[in-house]
This record gives C-alpha cells, structure tokens and sequence, in this order.
C-alpha cells in the first residue's frame, strides 16, 4: 500500500529534513517552498516583520514500510528542535495515476 506523508516545518531546519529523507533513502518528493501558516506549538509564519519566517511542505508518496521508517525520524528531529517546528501527516494513497 502507498501513502503519503506530508513533513510541515520551519524553513530554517530545511537541511535537517531533508538529512533525514537521505537517511530513510527516499529521493522523490515534492518541496513547496516559503508557505505561511499557523501552529499551536510551532506558532505563526507569514513571513513579514510582525509574524517572521516561513515554512516549507514536503510530500513523499511511498511504500508503507518506507513512511513507517520516516515518522520516527521526525518524531525525533521534533523533540530534538521543538521550537522551530516540524510535524508530518500520514494518509493512504487510493489511486495514483
């Protein structure tokens, strides 16, 4: 079964992410760049002077086994580097075309 993750984080850990993705051996993905967003622990980004700084989306279409290895990672990096923000979703992939 194939699912997706999409990984939401700060901009400033972009090189953390995508260490990881590396580690997990996983070279496709989609990055979207400088999105602006809201969380309840990673706080607010709309990158202007009130509200700085960005956040980054990646979605990874992959095996389950491969998306079951990932999530720990980001647990980790998480706990590791909280205050910047990083969090990943996972869902099943009905169809891909």
């Amino acid at each position: 079964m194939m699912k997706m993750v999409m990984i939401v984080y700060n901009e400033a850990i972009d090189d953390e992410v995508m260490e990881i993705l590396d580690n997990c051996a996983l070279k496709n993905y989609t990055k979207i760049k400088g999105v602006f967003g809201k969380g309840t622990s990673s706080g607010t980004h709309l990158g202007n002077d009130v509200w700085p700084g960005r956040n980054n989306i990646l979605y990874v279409a992959c095996q389950e086994k491969e998306a079951e290895k990932l999530s720990p990672c980001i647990k980790e990096l998480r706990k590791r580097l909280g205050k910047e923000g990083v969090k990943a979703f996972n869902w099943k992939i009905e169809e891909a075309t």
